[in-house]
């Protein structure tokens, strides 16, 4: 299996800011990739540098082999990008809007791949209708269509569901889906990490521009075993000490980690010993967002990326 992105020790700052400070990365040919991490982490900025948008300070990204400055050209055919601004020209009708898109890879007579695109995206209705008179819904299935319309191998997704209708976000992956089964590799960033944990096979993470985490989506749930207890209390109820030490709390909600069920009779002993009332209690599987909590919260030094 080739790479079909190889990103080397690629850093960027922005005056002081240093918001990609070594990162490398191999995604190989028909890969489903997530890359998550927290706002400010670089992800932006490191999709940015892969479609040419903004130059590395150091280090090198190509596209299938071709690299993104020395041979940008090349490689921008090859990639696909949904960026996560809202960027559209007011001017033109949808279908009129991907068949200028489909002129600047200099492709002509593109309508069949259009029309197919329109549908599966559930914009046909919407194919004459010019673009200031979308919804932002809307408008973000159109910068999806934009980025397919040259059948790039490479797809990026940035953000590409955030401020999405459920029933798109369903059409979209399944669309999606096929074209990752069809052999076009995705790179997805995304802050539903539901998304992508159900979709990604192997996920990257990365936190003040540094990967942090880099393996399958099934080792990174390995990282946090067991399962994870969701518990609220009635009134201003305090949680006795001998359990705050090994919960943490958000809005009201305490969440503790357990590597077996045995550990929740104690834990409610405890509670009853301290006379407290318990108004809510959930039990649920570790899922990859306990993983990315867990990572993000642990400190050292990002690790090296796995070769092979």
């Amino acid at each position: 299996m080739g790479v079909a992105v190889a990103i080397e020790q690629v850093e960027k700052r922005f005056g002081s800011l240093r918001a990609l400070a070594g990162v490398s990365l191999r995604i190989a040919e028909g890969e489903f990739f997530g890359l998550l991490g927290p706002n400010g982490a670089g992800k932006t900025t490191l999709i940015s540098c892969l479609a040419g948008l903004v130059r590395p300070d150091a280090g090198t990204l190509s596209v299938l082999g071709h690299d993104v400055v020395a041979n940008y050209r090349e490689a921008r055919r090859r990639l696909g990008v949904v960026p996560q601004e809202l960027v559209f020209d007011p001017f033109f009708s949808v279908r009129e809007t991907l068949r200028i898109q489909s002129g600047y890879f200099g492709i002509r007579h593109n309508d069949d791949w259009i029309d197919e695109i329109l549908a599966n995206l559930d914009l046909t209705a919407k194919a004459d209708i010019n673009m200031r008179r979308l919804s932002g819904g809307m408008k973000r299935r159109v910068l999806v269509a934009q980025a397919l319309v040259h059948r790039p191998p490479v797809i990026v997704l940035d953000e590409p569901t955030a401020g999405v209708d459920v029933e798109l976000r369903q059409g979209l992956w399944q669309f999606v889906r096929r074209l990752n089964q069809d052999g076009h590799t995705v790179i997805l960033t995304t802050h539903y990490l539901e998304e992508a944990e159900a979709l990604c096979g192997r996920i990257a993470m990365l936190k003040q521009g540094q990967v942090v985490a880099l393996d399958t989506t099934r080792n990174l749930l390995a990282r946090v075993a067991g399962q994870t207890l969701h518990l609220r209390l009635a009134g201003p109820q305090a949680l006795p000490s001998a359990l705050r030490t090994r919960a943490t709390e958000s809005e009201g909600t305490w969440t503790f980690h357990l590597a077996g069920l045995d550990e929740i009779e104690p834990l409610l002993a405890t509670l009853r010993q301290g006379n407290c009332v318990i108004d809510d209690l959930r039990l649920t599987q570790t899922d990859l967002e306990d993983v990315f909590l867990a990572v993000m919260q642990s400190s050292g030094s990002a690790p090296q990326e796995a070769r092979g």
